[in-house]
């Protein structure tokens, strides 16, 4: 589907920012090619590839964070390597400071400064069956143990989602979006797709798998939604380099939030409320993230300051994302079973 059609779906769609039920919500095509991606920025100067209205759905394909040359070196065959990347790799010359292909921006309308955006992941699938692995100096969190062979090919089962890391040792997948993230504040210019920041980007929190939801501040009109670097699997911290890189398929829906003003991204599991916090300086990440848990539970519950901050002590987890990114991610979890149905002015959690 082209572009300029889904462009005239999405215009067509209503009221900007209006909401409708789901049964209403238009889905969206979007393909990742060298007119619908950027390489390795975020920018609210960046031009819309697609509009859509709150509430609609997108089923997007997004890349594996490698050029062709280094997958054939790591021994892939030619005839598997995507031709989409190969088109992007050749045509794509407007690049940023980051590594990242990244499909959008995507414009939500009525989506502007001091909202939130609202994504639902509701579907993220294996697009190729392979990923890779790969360390460097500068992204190993332990430089030594970085030796050759630097990076190699893994091969993903797409039918028992898992893969094998070496003899004997059979992961399961679960596969969610290393970046995504809203363009930030117009003064801010165009941004590194590499590290996690306030308006989201490389987070690598791999909590958000299907079924999850993130918010985003918004910072700039249409909140510009950028989505990649599809991971097969990693664990907290990414120490390695980079996670099992691979690309996905997606299927997200958008909604804009005039009731939430966030100052750092937030998330929601099944079980689990998030909250972030990314900094050069691990402990101001760390205490980022305890902030943002703070306020959560302020909010939430209409507790006091102090009060707040003891239950984010006694129950609350604090994690780190990753390590690898330039700056380091830090996110806190707490279950939402420990709330009552509704908290607010009772000081109380049951």
């Amino acid at each position: 589907m082209s572009v300029a059609l889904l462009l005239t779906m999405a215009l067509s769609a209503g009221v900007p920012g209006a909401r409708r039920p789901q049964s209403a919500s238009r889905v969206h095509q979007l393909q990742a090619s060298p007119q619908t991606v950027v390489v390795g920025y975020f920018s609210a100067q960046a031009k819309p590839i697609l509009r859509i209205a709150s509430e609609d759905i997108v089923e997007v394909d997004t890349l594996i964070t490698s050029e062709p040359e280094g997958l054939r070196q790591m021994g892939l065959p030619e005839s598997e390597i995507q031709r989409s990347l190969i088109n992007i790799t050749k045509e794509v010359t407007d690049q940023g400071p980051g590594g990242h292909i990244l499909t959008g921006p995507i414009f939500v309308e009525g989506a502007v400064p001091g909202d939130a955006l609202e994504v639902r992941i509701l579907g993220v699938d294996l697009a190729v069956p392979y990923g890779y692995q790969a360390c460097r100096a500068d992204w190993t969190f332990v430089p030594s143990n970085c030796q050759n062979p630097r990076a190699r090919v893994i091969r993903l089962d797409q039918k028992k989602m898992t893969a094998q890391l070496g003899p004997g040792i059979e992961i399961h997948l679960h596969p969610f979006f290393g970046v995504m993230g809203v363009a930030p504040a117009p003064e801010a210019g165009r941004i590194s797709s590499n590290p996690p920041g306030n308006y989201g980007g490389n987070i690598d929190n791999k909590e958000l798998i299907a079924g999850t939801k993130i918010f985003l501040p918004v910072r700039a009109e249409g909140a510009l939604f950028e989505v990649g670097d599809g991971h097969a699997a990693q664990g907290d911290g990414e120490t390695g380099g980079t996670a099992l890189e691979t690309s996905l398929r997606g299927r997200l829906q958008f909604v804009v939030r005039k009731d939430m003003h966030l100052k750092q991204p937030r998330a929601e599991t099944s079980n689990e409320f998030i909250t972030m916090g990314a900094d050069r300086d691990l402990v101001k990440a760390a205490k980022i993230a305890v902030q943002e848990m703070t306020d959560f539970l302020m909010e939430k519950c209409a507790l006091p300051r102090t009060e707040a901050n003891r239950v984010a002590g006694i129950v609350a987890d604090l994690h780190i994302a990753e390590v690898a990114d330039e700056s380091v991610g830090v996110y806190m979890t707490i279950p939402k079973g420990i709330f009552a149905s509704d908290c607010s002015g009772n000081h109380g959690l049951q």
